[in-house]
């Protein structure tokens, strides 16, 4: 196995060339758009275009490597090493014309993950981290932001595919958080939310039933920014509040 600089490296280029795509492809009249799981669920030619790329790429130099991929699921490889990917974060954002998507490529060995890169083509934002080796965008070094009290902080949140169906939904916790922040985003792709968290321009996010794609890198990243990111239930996926310590305890506090 290459040293992990060398793998963060191949890494960033392979991120940049899906996103590379994405970005010419970017409010496309004539894009092909199909509903998965429900109308909105959606996957595009363009996610399916991104994973052929990233994972190409890995069979070719790691063929010995597990994958788990958003669209093509988990392949049958047994390996200490797998590698967990989102070609296309923010669909629905895609689909629809909104500029806040990204490529997410995680990397675990024996279950840790030791490697993250998010990168936004159409901000040209480039997220990176190695376990224990600090958080970066662009090549600056990021830490989270220091607010303590939520009436300072704005927040990101998300809602689930199933909010039509199943009663946790995420709307007690907005109405109950809401009132006391400076303000709420949702920004519609949890890789970039945790991104954000990461470089400190947003204080903290919250979201349930996510899926191991969706915040592999994004959370290797905040934790080597300096953030926290805990579970705060276990019967909805993957449901993570992520912060500063101090924005985290807050956060929890109304997530009881």
């Amino acid at each position: 196995m290459a040293e992990i600089e060398e793998i963060l490296e191949e890494v960033k280029k392979w991120a940049r060339e899906a996103g590379e795509l994405q970005r010419v492809n970017f409010r496309r009249r004539d894009l092909a758009i199909e509903s998965k799981s429900n109308v909105t669920d959606l996957v595009t030619e363009i996610d399916k275009g991104s994973e052929e790329i990233i994972t190409g790429h890995i069979r070719r130099k790691y063929p010995d490597h597990a994958i788990l991929a958003e669209e093509s699921g988990r392949n049958s490889k047994e390996s200490d090493y797998l590698w967990v990917i989102d070609p296309l974060d923010g669909t629905n954002n895609y689909a629809q014309g909104l500029p806040i998507y990204c490529v997410s490529i995680g990397l675990r060995y024996r279950g840790e993950t030791i490697l993250g890169v998010v990168y936004a083509p159409y901000l040209d934002e480039l997220f990176w981290a190695t376990k224990d080796g600090g958080a970066y965008c662009n090549g600056e070094r990021i830490e989270v932001g220091n607010e303590r009290e939520l009436n300072r902080c704005v927040l990101a949140t998300g809602f689930p595919y199933d909010k039509g169906t199943h009663p946790l939904n995420n709307l007690e916790y907005v109405e109950r958080i809401v009132p006391q922040l400076r303000g709420i985003r949702r920004m519609g792709a949890a890789a970039y939310d945790l991104c954000g968290v990461a470089m400190g321009i947003l204080d903290g996010y919250w979201e349930m039933n996510l899926s191991p794609w969706d915040v592999e890198a994004g959370i290797l990243i905040v934790k080597e920014a300096g953030g926290v990111v805990r579970s705060f239930r276990g019967d909805r996926g993957i449901s993570i509040v992520a912060g500063n310590k101090s924005v985290v305890e807050r956060i929890e506090e109304n997530l009881q």
